[in-house]
């Protein structure tokens, strides 16, 4: 399973803000550190505020901050928001699913069982287990060289 550029980006926005979270920081801003379009950013941000991952000012002086205590953001909650799709295989797409051996095929069940293990695990971890004290003048010197 790989998750989308979609979600990986939203991931990095969430750490770059929780590494700041003193002040609103602009996408282009964001945008720069990673090396990452603007444009695509702009999306990014716009599903994590929709999922109040994130808040965000409108304006000269407006910006991304995070929308609430990074304690409670778990990681499994973040991905199943950000990804499309969760179709493993065909037989996941109910409605184009053309494979005949569905009836009789045991590979659907084990693929919902790992993903559902898969994001427990994630559920486990939230954005504040990866901003740990000795890794933010890291990050920083990081994302600002």
């Amino acid at each position: 399973m790989q998750l989308t550029v979609h979600t990986d980006y939203a991931l990095r926005v969430l750490l770059y803000l929780a590494h700041f979270p003193e002040r609103r920081v602009g996408t282009e801003e964001i945008s720069n550190a990673y090396g990452i379009s603007k444009n695509h950013l702009v999306r990014v941000v716009q599903t994590l505020a929709e999922g109040g991952f994130v808040a965000v000012t409108v304006g000269r002086s407006g910006g991304v901050q995070l929308g609430g205590d990074p304690k409670e953001m778990r990681l499994g909650q973040i991905v199943r928001r950000t990804e499309a799709s969760f179709r493993l295989v065909e037989c996941h797409d109910e409605v184009n699913n053309t494979c005949p051996i569905l009836p009789v095929c045991g590979l659907k069940a084990i693929l919902d069982d790992a993903l559902e293990a898969f994001l427990v695990e994630l559920d486990k971890y939230t954005l504040a287990d990866l901003v740990k004290e000795p890794s933010r003048d890291r990050f920083v010197q990081l994302v600002s060289a």
